[in-house]
């Protein structure tokens, strides 16, 4: 198994259903974990299961602002004395045909999954790069290769999230920071099992499979990667 003892891992989106899944995984392989989110789980640390008892917990950020993104980034340091890896998991989802949609999707869209994870990597690139093998792994999605109907905003959105990984890959490799994206298709969650009662849930990607291609590529096996975007897709 891949370890990440010693390494602190900040993930935006933190108390969401993939962000905690994900940070149990990290955790569980040694990392300590920094949580950023708008609010909290349960509106309480004490409320995070076990193995993030001791996470780092930032709350009340907008992560669309530049200088909310940077006191969060700042305020993991100072508590944890450095960062090693970023994880840029909030995003949001909406479907809705352009016929009879809003142009404010698109643009809301791209502040919540594109603007997130350029502000939040914006401020932790000084601190990933103060240190040896630092790590963005970034949520994209496997709309982003190819829109269906209702999915013009969300796939434009994850679109742009790839070629933000692209460029800063490119900027970053002579720094020994790498920047990857994983595609998930339809994550096993409870809020999408509400949403999809009649799906067959075997056949979508369970968060703790898609924690362990992230944990992968936040390893030091994973050095030669950057620039990817990975499929992980399940049976769908």
């Amino acid at each position: 198994m891949n370890t990440l003892e010693g390494r602190i891992v900040a993930i935006t989106g933190g108390f969401g259903s993939l962000g905690l899944a994900t940070a149990r995984v990290l955790a569980g392989r040694g990392a300590r974990i920094a949580l950023i989110g708008h609010g909290g789980h349960g509106g309480q640390p004490d409320a995070l299961p076990a193995p993030l008892a001791d996470a780092c917990i930032v709350t009340g950020i907008d992560l669309a602002d530049a200088r909310s993104a940077q006191t969060a980034i700042d305020a993991i340091v100072e508590q944890t004395g450095g960062l090693h890896a970023l994880v840029n998991v909030a995003g949001a989802f909406s479907w809705q045909t352009i016929a009879d949609g809003s142009a404010d999707t698109w643009q809301s869209l791209f502040d919540v999954n594109v603007k997130t994870a350029l502000n939040a990597s914006k401020a932790a690139l000084a601190a990933l790069s103060a240190s040896e093998g630092g790590r963005i792994v970034n949520i994209g999605a496997l709309a982003a290769m190819k829109a269906g109907m209702g999915m013009g905003a969300y796939a434009a959105s994850k679109a742009a999230l790839l070629r933000l990984t692209e460029a800063l890959a490119e900027e970053l490799k002579d720094k020994g920071v790498t920047v990857n994206a994983v595609l998930p298709s339809i994550i096993d969650t409870a809020p999408n099992r509400r949403d999809m009662p009649d799906a067959d849930f075997s056949r979508w990607v369970k968060a703790e499979e898609l924690g362990a291609v992230i944990a992968f590529l936040l390893s030091p096996d994973a050095q030669c990667i950057t620039g990817a975007a990975i499929p992980v897709t399940g049976r769908v």
